[in-house]
């Protein structure tokens, strides 16, 4: 490929498609048929593109599998905007740098890539990488907007590619307890779920250290391709708060929605006997402390309610930690996930309690009013995926499921953004201000 060739696909990005009145799927072109199963013993060749905060613990958890007996990953190539986070990579891998992801693509030899970029450029990546038959684990959330979702999920399905969505609480064995307890009746009607994400830094969400000797005008462990990061956001100047703090504006991100809430909606669609798409949103909150630029709220609330009857409530505040305990409400009974509230460090076990009203039905099939359910081993999340990738199955956070969590969490944004309730119709996959018609 040309040096002319190779720039006209940087900038040929997938557009990022409004959550307007009608959500479309984007057309791709090219097919690729599902990779055949690998033998045991193979080893997968893999690349890390994004080496930020969270690339860097992927790559740090890829690596002791580098050390493994037989060893089962190779880490060929890593890639970021900024040369720093590259050059350090190299270091710890040995691996060969890029700057443009789309490189890293054209290699034949690489089996999958860990996407760890800002939210706005998961899905351009992701659709590409598979489209060039590479398997991919893909950083929560899972897109920026619904019309990136639906398509990630058209191309999954029509190129057998693996694709695991990296939140990695849905690993958690609590979750998995929890859907056997709800799919046997321990709870019957499941009536509501309710969960948080609460946080209190001195410094405020997502205001990590601005590297103020670097840049797209610096040179050197310096130098970051302004351009190539914004991808198809809007072509704004550089800078340093955008860059290292994208999480608080909103062409980059949803704020507190996806970068913690599908923590939550993620294992709850786990949990319940199906994922499941809201049909009606609502969110509401505001910056009520960190008014230091953001354009995201600090402090969030947000509902949905589902066609089958059930509903989620999510609450999370920036500026305080106390968590409320995650549970799964049912009209007989109650499932008990998360003591604290904090889903990314679950309990080692799931309670099922009785309803007093059922108390007696509920001893006499359960046996107790209170049913403990300890947790069992499970694989790590991304030790999922790369078994999956040899053994081509369905991950444990698969493109289905992750899709339920984003169009749930991205109809928040919306209406936070938007100030009105807003309801989906899953059908049509489009949003409207005004109940759909019965």
């Amino acid at each position: 490929m040309s040096e002319e060739q190779k720039e006209m696909n940087r900038r040929d990005f997938v557009k990022t498609a409004s959550t307007g009145a009608t959500i479309g799927a984007l057309s791709l072109g090219g097919f690729h048929p599902a990779a055949a199963k690998t033998e045991a013993n193979s080893r997968i060749n893999v690349a890390h593109i994004g080496i930020g905060i969270r690339g860097r613990t992927i790559l740090d958890h890829i690596l002791t599998h580098e050390t493994r007996t037989p060893p089962t990953v190779d880490i060929v190539g890593v890639c970021d905007v900024y040369a720093k986070r590259r050059n350090e990579a190299v270091e710890k891998t040995g691996a060969k740098p890029y700057e443009y992801y789309g490189d890293i693509l054209d290699r034949p030899d690489v089996d999958a890539v860990f996407v760890a970029t800002p939210d706005h450029t998961h899905a351009q990546i992701a659709l590409e990488a598979m489209r060039k038959g590479k398997d991919v684990y893909l950083e929560k959330p899972m897109t920026h907007t619904i019309a990136e979702a639906l398509e990630l999920r058209k191309t999954v399905h029509e190129t057998g590619r693996i694709l695991q969505v990296g939140s990695q609480t849905t690993s958690n064995d609590n979750w998995h307890r929890a859907h056997e307890a709800i799919s046997k009746g321990m709870i019957g009607e499941m009536i509501m779920s309710q969960g948080s994400y609460h946080r209190n830094y001195e410094t405020g969400a997502w205001n990590y250290d601005i590297d103020e000797n670097a840049g797209p005008d610096k040179s050197g462990d310096d130098h970051i391709n302004w351009e190539l990061w914004l991808g198809p956001a809007p072509k704004v100047e550089y800078s340093g708060e955008r860059y290292f703090r994208f999480r608080k504006f909103w062409d980059y991100s949803g704020g507190i929605a996806t970068d913690l809430f599908y923590h939550v909606m993620a294992p709850f669609n786990v949990a319940w006997p199906e994922p499941q798409i809201p049909y009606k949103v609502t969110a509401t909150g505001g910056i009520f402390v960190h008014n230091d630029g953001r354009q995201v709220p600090d402090t969030y609330t947000m509902t949905a309610v589902y066609p089958k009857g059930h509903m989620v409530v999510l609450t999370s505040t920036m500026a305080n930690d106390h968590h409320i305990q995650g549970t799964i409400r049912g009209h007989e009974g109650t499932v008990v996930i998360t003591d604290s509230g904090r889903f990314e460090d679950s309990a080692n076990q799931t309670r099922v309690e009785a309803q007093g009203l059922y108390r007696d039905q509920f001893i006499a099939k359960w046996g107790s009013e209170l049913v403990e359910l300890p947790n069992r081993p499970r694989e790590g999340h991304m030790d999922n995926f790369l078994r999956c990738v040899k053994e081509r199955e369905k991950p444990t956070l698969d493109v289905d499921t992750g899709l339920c969590a984003q169009v749930a969490i991205t109809l928040g944004v919306e209406s936070y953004r938007r100030g009105k309730v807003l309801y989906y119709d899953e059908k049509t996959d489009t949003i409207s201000e005004t109940p759909p018609v019965v």
